[in-house]
């Protein structure tokens, strides 16, 4: 087990963990006797096992790369397999990192990760900034900075697992859709009927997707019939990119504001377009919101 920092405002409550990768460990709602969660709750905080969070950050690259290998960029890729049963590197290094606290309040805290150059051949620092208002929900402000002397490639995002209940449907925007191999890995752009649906809501038990989507909207809303009760993600560029992850007859399901394509870096090389990432200059920092605002039956 490892420390948590607890952060409320009103009803609201957000549970934190430095320790493992930065991360939500629970954002829950407290009305007298009723918990209402609206992230998947961890039950234990393990700093080996991060994907068991609420959600993560995705620094400094979102989603695959193949093999963990590329040559995008001033220096050479070749990073380890960090996850279970993939030869693919995954989500970053800020996942698998202890961030530090750097400053805390009632409402608010603020955690930072200073990278070394390891795996990962730049140096950079990230921080995250979490506000909690009883009115607005949970903001959180992601920022990457390049510390390092050359170009940086870049690409960022959030992990957020929710709870998949019978009935729970999801409505968002998305252009196109990148089909996968049974790698998870990106095949060719796809337009597939259930876009349209998506787009005026779409029962979840419908779907077996781990995909990634161009063209999203930024505005994504979970609704659960059983209560009534719907979450809201709203985001700010550069997350014009999205994630469903959603296996048939899981417990959970994950909605992903995201900066990139899988693979981004290795699709530019091969010439695709719209693919996301960017080169961030020494000293220059990417700075981006996602805000989940709960929202209650009337």
């Amino acid at each position: 087990m490892t420390s948590s920092i607890e952060l409320r405002a009103g009803e609201l409550h957000l549970t934190l963990a430095p320790q493992v990768g930065g991360s939500i460990a629970r954002f829950y709602s407290q009305r007298g006797t009723q918990q209402q969660q609206w992230l998947r709750a961890a039950d234990t905080l393990d700093p080996a096992k991060p994907w068991t969070m609420g959600s993560f950050p995705l620094v400094p690259y979102a989603n695959r790369i193949r093999d963990g290998r590329s040559s995008f960029g001033p220096r050479a890729l070749n990073l380890a397999a960090n996850y279970p049963d993939s030869k693919h590197a995954i989500h970053g290094t800020a996942w698998q990192q202890p961030w530090q606290v750097v400053a805390q309040g009632t409402d608010h805290a603020t955690l930072a990760l200073d990278y070394t150059p390891g795996d990962w051949p730049y140096a950079f620092r990230a921080v995250q900034e979490f506000k909690l208002d009883a009115q607005t929900g949970l903001s959180l402000v992601l920022s990457v900075t390049n510390l390092d002397s050359v170009d940086m490639p870049v690409g960022v995002g959030h992990h957020p697992y929710l709870p998949h209940r019978p009935g729970t449907r999801l409505t968002t925007d998305v252009k196109a859709m990148w089909g996968g191999d049974a790698e998870v890995m990106p095949t060719n752009l796809q337009t597939p009927a259930f876009l349209e649906t998506l787009r005026s809501g779409i029962a979840l038990d419908t779907l077996d997707l781990d995909n990634n989507f161009i063209g999203w909207n930024r505005n994504a809303r979970v609704d659960w019939p059983d209560t009534g009760t719907a979450l809201v993600m709203t985001a700010e560029a550069p997350f014009d990119y999205f994630v469903l992850y959603c296996p048939k007859g899981g417990e959970a399901f994950c909605i992903e504001p995201v900066s990139n394509c899988t693979d981004w870096m290795n699709l530019a090389q091969q010439g695709q377009g719209d693919v996301g990432g960017q080169l961030l200059a020494p000293g220059a920092t990417l700075r981006t919101t996602m805000v989940l605002q709960p929202v209650w039956p009337v």
